[in-house]
């Protein structure tokens, strides 16, 4: 971690918002939006990130949807990079890789283009929160059929209680953890 890192993750945890008992009772949600909202808040959350991606010799941002696009994005611009999009199932218009994932309330799966990244391609892959790890296994299970080298996959938010880095079977970067 550099420097600026305790700096940015001292702002960015100012700026969330704790909501109990959403989405349903017993949750306590982490509200990353005001983040986004805050000009200052969001700078320092991409620069924490880029910060750190600049070193590592990584060649794709991977974002996986809905809410790690709005990290994903501006991280590979901010890296001069390609972004590659992981989505829910039906988004995508060709080809893809898929997995499928657990639910609380059953199963779901996501995809990505199969030419999104190439064989051996140094992938870093985003998203905001990372809880049980099922969202962030499934992308790498599709980035895995593409033959794809997983530098570390990154989250603004770690909720580490719930065990999702031992899931995930890969590095994994987080800027905060609850």
């Amino acid at each position: 971690m550099d420097a600026a890192q305790p700096d940015a993750a001292a702002l960015v945890k100012s700026l969330i918002i704790d909501v109990p008992d959403f989405p349903k009772p017993g949750i306590l949600f982490k509200d990353l939006t005001p983040v986004f909202q805050d000009p200052e808040g969001y700078a320092v959350l991409i620069e924490a990130f880029a910060s750190r991606y600049r070193m590592l010799d990584v060649e794709v941002v991977v974002a996986i949807e809905s809410r790690g696009f709005l990290i994903g994005a501006p991280l590979a611009q901010s890296l001069g990079l390609g972004l590659s999009l992981v989505r829910k199932h039906g988004k995508l218009p060709r080809k893809t890789h898929q997995a499928r994932y657990a639910l609380e309330y059953g199963e779901d799966h996501i995809e990505m283009h199969v030419d999104a990244v190439r064989p051996g391609q140094r992938v870093v892959v985003v998203d905001d929160l990372l809880a049980t790890g099922g969202t962030a296994g499934a992308a790498l299970s599709v980035l895995r059929a593409a033959q794809a080298e997983v530098v570390e996959v990154a989250f603004a938010v770690e909720l580490s209680a719930l065990g999702g880095r031992a899931a995930l079977g890969a590095p994994v970067f987080s800027l905060l953890q609850f």
